[in-house]
């Protein structure tokens, strides 16, 4: 056996000890070739090797860092997009409550000036019965009286003529008929004429009394409509520009949302080659690493011996 050929198997051998250490295919199947090439071919392929294993590490550590930095920025990016769709959500969620509390608040707006219109005509009809029969009393009341004051005269001047009558003849009784008597006609008519009078000044007070609260019931009534009315245009106002803003919320959570599917769609494309490995990034470094001593420690023996 030459020296060569020593020196060669010296090497294999060291490669395939090392193959068994280190469980690298390249070094076992180097060490195989090693010893069936000529000497000058096995030092073109250890240097060929360490060219390739340093070329490789080299592309593995710019993919790693391009993985690190894409994977960074990926996260970032949906982490923000993520709070930006909690936060549009819980937005026009928000936007939605509040556009149907406004729509109840005008429906019941409008039935209470529904109901407060109701309440005002059934108070005018109310009123106006009650006005025709006051005056109706009213008039009524004054004709009795005026007729009551006509019969009054009419008998006193009769029971007047009467007593000068008796004067004037001595010897005739005078007609007395029921004038004198406490109880008699001129007295009931005078109760009756009060009464009247009574009457009256009763009714008249009560319609003054009822026209003055209905006066005031329709002022405060027609000034609550009116607030209510004005309240009403003013949610409806509020509420379009409510769901204008609900309807823009959407169009940017639909944005975000897009942009957070391309994010998710974006790392799911990054983890083959980034993340799901069976050998992870430091082992493979080590595993290269240990490679690239055992095929310089085997380039030295070549080189030393030759």
């Amino acid at each position: 056996m030459s020296r060569q050929e020593r020196v060669q198997e010296r090497a294999a051998a060291f490669l395939k000890q090392r193959a068994s250490v280190t469980h690298s295919r390249t070094l076992s199947s180097l060490s195989a070739e090693i010893m069936a090439s000529p000497f000058a071919k096995v030092i073109d392929m250890i240097e060929g090797l360490l060219s390739k294993l340093k070329s490789e590490a080299a592309a593995e550590a710019e993919h790693k860092a391009w993985c690190d930095g894409q994977l960074k920025e990926n996260k970032l990016k949906r982490n923000k997009k993520t709070a930006a769709v909690e936060r549009l959500t819980a937005e026009v969620a928000e936007l939605t409550s509040t556009i149907e509390t406004m729509g109840q608040n005008i429906e019941t707006l409008l039935k209470e000036q529904s109901d407060l219109t109701s309440a005002m005509k059934e108070a005018t009809g109310i009123r106006d019965a009650e006005k025709t029969e006051n005056l109706a009393i009213i008039a009524d009341a004054k004709a009795g009286n005026k007729a009551v004051k006509a019969a009054l005269v009419v008998l006193r001047e009769f029971y007047a003529k009467q007593s000068s009558f008796v004067q004037q003849a001595p010897e005739v009784e005078a007609y007395k008929g029921m004038g004198g008597a406490k109880g008699g006609v001129v007295g009931m008519l005078e109760v009756i004429e009060t009464d009247f009078a009574r009457l009256d000044a009763d009714t008249t007070a009560a319609e003054k009394q009822a026209a003055s609260e209905y006066d005031t019931f329709m002022t405060d009534a027609q000034a609550d409509k009116k607030q209510k009315h004005a309240t009403e245009v003013q949610t409806k106002l509020d509420k379009d520009a409510t769901e204008f803003q609900k309807s823009q919320t959407q169009k940017d959570l639909a944005a975000v949302e897009e942009e957070l599917a391309k994010a998710n769609d974006y790392y799911a494309y990054l983890k083959p080659s980034c993340l799901e490995v069976k050998v992870s990034y430091e082992e493979r470094v080590a595993a290269r690493k240990a490679e690239l001593e055992s095929l310089n420690e085997a380039y030295d023996i070549l080189n030393t011996k030759q």
